[in-house]
């Protein structure tokens, strides 16, 4: 009897643990761009290399991405600044996002949804709460895709702008971020 018991234990656990892995969607395809639209200067840049994950049934996400991975600028002496002066990438490698869900979206219908997360942006080593809206479209084979755009303070993140550039870097970065992503 106990070890019935203890079967049809392990057997609930073992099929509750494999439905929620279902519930788990990692990016296939993710791209960052970002903007810094200064009186002076313009600078974009974008990176590819976006990870993360997202698990439906506990409303829960994670993304990160390698600051060293950002392609564009307008000169690669920019793109050395970027990485060496300002978001100094050998201390502080990545950026991160974490945190839930705040609107309930059944990820299972097909449609176009409005949400907000809620969550720890990490940049240059320095955590802020942020609540970031973004659109997700939930296709009829079940793949998700997120679009969401949002500014960067760079106080908010320690990144000082020597006063000889202010007038060429933005103090609010402009990010955009697209993603696709799959059920695992």
């Amino acid at each position: 009897m106990r070890i019935s018991l203890f079967l049809l234990s392990f057997s609930f656990i073992f099929t509750s643990l494999s439905a929620q892995e279902k519930e788990i969607y990692s990016v296939t395809n993710g791209k960052i761009d970002f903007t810094s639209d200064a009186p002076l200067e313009l600078i974009k840049a974008s990176s590819t290399e976006l990870k993360g994950l997202i698990d439906v049934s506990k409303a829960t996400f994670a993304f990160t991405i390698h600051m060293n991975t950002f392609q564009g600028f307008n000169s690669p002496l920019q793109r050395e600044h970027f990485n060496e002066n300002y978001l100094e990438t050998k201390d502080f490698p990545k950026a991160t996002f974490s945190g839930k869900i705040i609107d309930a979206i059944d990820f299972s219908l097909p449609g176009t949804y409005q949400l907000r997360a809620k969550g720890m942006l990490t940049i240059h080593g320095m955590e802020q709460e942020r609540i970031i809206r973004s659109e997700i479209v939930v296709s009829e084979n079940g793949e998700i895709s997120i679009t969401t755009t949002f500014t960067v303070p760079l106080d908010d993140h320690g990144i000082r702008i020597p006063k000889i550039v202010y007038q060429k870097i933005a103090e609010e970065i402009a990010v955009l971020v697209e993603a696709e992503l799959v059920k695992r």
